[in-house]
């Protein structure tokens, strides 16, 4: 009697199981596949993953595929919200070019959805070695500065750079320039920002690239011989004599200060410092140049002689001899 007993519990759980499992599976069929069928294009990213780090894709690929997928509304609806991509793993790559082939399992859609068409099938990698090269950066430059100027220097910041890159690109001996720099007219130290002129291959890596070009102008110069310059005693309590009493200056001048200038003295000062109470002295004479705005310092170069003799006007007294 307990044996039957047992036997119809046995059977009974049985029954209600497969009663469970018919519901469950008429519901899975009415959300999978009496739902709504939707079909919709999607361009889906390539991603890559695991790409050593001593190399790098020299190439350019498409960066998307495009793929048409059949699905339940609601699944469709979830997969737009979604960021799916397509993993391409170069973990085990070697430098050289490989194929990745694209089918309906290389993307990860979830069961239900069905690939229907996806482009491209293919996509080529070319891998390289990654190195970095050190490039200098030269200035080109048209023109001329205003008259009467020169162009002494142009500072580039920075004046090289260090480029990382595929080996094959940055080995072809690729040289690195600005755009052109005018100098008409130009009639004063400035500094600016421009482009460099590159190479496709190296704008690819780069892109727009600027540095700061200072322009370091100046006035001609040209040197000059001054004669007759007077000098000056300074600090001289005591009227005094200098000998001799004027000396000779070589400089170099602004051209255009020379032009503007109608005796070329005025362009000097000059001074010999007196101490009080030794008579005869000998004095080193100082010589400046006179600040002209609007034109560069006046450079002393000679002065002939470099020392006058001061004596006391009237004479020294033997008391002060």
């Amino acid at each position: 009697m307990m044996k039957k007993i047992r036997l119809f519990r046995n059977k009974t759980d049985n029954w209600m199981l497969k009663v469970v499992s018919l519901c469950l599976a008429v519901m899975l069929w009415y959300f999978v596949v009496g739902e709504d069928q939707v079909d919709i294009n999607m361009q889906v990213p390539i991603e890559i993953i695991n790409l050593p780090k001593n190399l790098i894709i020299s190439n350019q690929y498409k960066s998307e595929i495009e793929v048409s997928i059949r699905g339940p509304r609601s699944m469709i609806q979830d997969i737009r919200n979604r960021n799916i991509t397509r993993p391409v793993d170069l973990s085990t790559a070697l430098p050289g070019t490989i194929v990745i082939r694209n089918d309906e399992r290389s993307v990860p859609f979830p069961k239900g959805v069905t690939v229907q068409r996806l482009q491209p099938t293919n996509i080529t990698l070319q891998l390289d070695q990654l190195i970095q090269k050190k490039f200098s950066i030269k200035a080109v430059t048209e023109g001329k500065p205003a008259k009467g100027y020169e162009l002494r220097q142009i500072q580039l910041d920075p004046d090289h750079l260090l480029i990382s890159g595929p080996k094959t690109v940055l080995e072809k001996g690729y040289e690195i320039s600005t755009y052109v720099i005018n100098l008409d007219g130009l009639n004063h130290t400035t500094t600016m920002q421009i482009h460099l002129n590159l190479e496709p291959d190296l704008f690819e890596l780069l892109g727009e690239t600027v540095v700061s070009a200072r322009l370091e102008v100046r006035e001609v110069m040209e040197e000059r011989t001054v004669k007759n310059i007077l000098v000056n005693a300074r600090d001289a309590q005591v009227p005094v004599t200098v000998k001799p009493s004027s000396v000779t200056v070589k400089a170099a001048i602004p051209v255009n200060l020379i032009k503007e200038t109608p005796e070329l003295s005025m362009l000097f000062r000059t001074s010999a410092p007196v101490k009080n109470g030794e008579w005869p002295q000998t004095v080193k004479v100082n010589v400046t140049g006179v600040t002209v705005p609007g034109h560069d310092p006046v450079k002393i170069i000679e002065v002939e002689p470099p020392e006058v003799v001061v004596t006391v006007a009237d004479g020294p007294k033997d008391s002060e001899k």
